[in-house]
């Protein structure tokens, strides 16, 4: 049986400042659970009903089998799924070194939870290993994040810093690319293999301190000719063109 304490500290880990307090997030669902269990997460406790079959690869997790009425308790899901996982924070710390040898994501204040979960899925779709945000992005580890990124938040490193003065630390190493209604046509615009890809916020886009640090803007053209169209792609839209168009190179 579940106690009271219990039931209210898992719901406390709804709210930021608590999962940040505590250094621990939550995960529901079969799918997303039994993914998360094939990464590298350290898990604190997994909460099941009868339903859930434990898999075998992972039985000496902490496991406690609740009923359906106390899964309902725990759960932040309008409809309850049959697991719920209480998963530590894992410890990401932006090491230059390793963004020099690679292709990395910079999100400059996305903050729909929906946008940054697609983003880190895309981010593991396309082998991107690591996702720096700014301090105004939303939590990585909130449960509408993890939910949307699939698992892949167990597998692509998302990390939190000053995004204008990381970019001044790490200037002229490498190239900045950055999204712009202005900038070059993606299509036509030489691409390096190795650099970071700057996103903007879902209003404002690329906010003026970090556009000082771009070296390279870029345009994905809008093909719909003789007629009206939308005025801009969803963030994680572009995201998912602007990485497939660096990947193909």
């Amino acid at each position: 049986m579940i106690t009271a304490q219990q039931v209210k500290f898992i719901k406390s880990l709804q709210n930021k400042k608590f999962r940040h307090e505590n250094g621990l997030f939550v995960a529901e669902g079969e799918k997303l659970v039994y993914d998360l269990l094939d990464g590298s997460l350290c898990f604190r406790n997994v909460y099941h009903t009868s339903e859930w079959e434990i898999p075998t690869r992972a039985r000496n997790r902490n496991y406690q089998q609740v009923s359906p009425k106390e899964m309902e308790r725990i759960s932040g899901l309008v409809n309850p799924s049959t697991v719920l996982a209480v998963i530590e924070y894992p410890n990401y710390e932006v090491k230059h070194s390793e963004l020099l040898e690679s292709l990395t994501l910079v999100l400059d204040d996305i903050q729909d939870p929906g946008n940054l979960g697609t983003i880190i899925r895309l981010a593991d779709w396309f082998g991107i290993d690591n996702i720096v945000c700014s301090l105004g992005s939303a939590d990585a580890f909130s449960p509408k994040v993890v939910q949307a990124s699939m698992g892949a938040i167990s597998r692509v490193k998302v990390a939190y810093c000053n995004i204008p003065d990381f970019l001044r630390e790490i200037k002229g190493a490498m190239p900045v690319y950055g999204t712009f209604m202005d900038g070059s046509d993606i299509y036509t615009t030489s691409l390096k293999p190795k650099g970071l890809i700057v996103m903007g916020n879902e209003g404002s886009g690329i906010s003026r301190e970090v556009e000082l640090f771009i070296t390279s803007k870029l345009r994905i053209p809008n093909f719909a000719k003789n007629r009206e169209s939308v005025e801009s792609l969803n963030v994680a839209m572009a995201t998912a063109i602007i990485c497939s168009e660096f990947r193909r190179r």
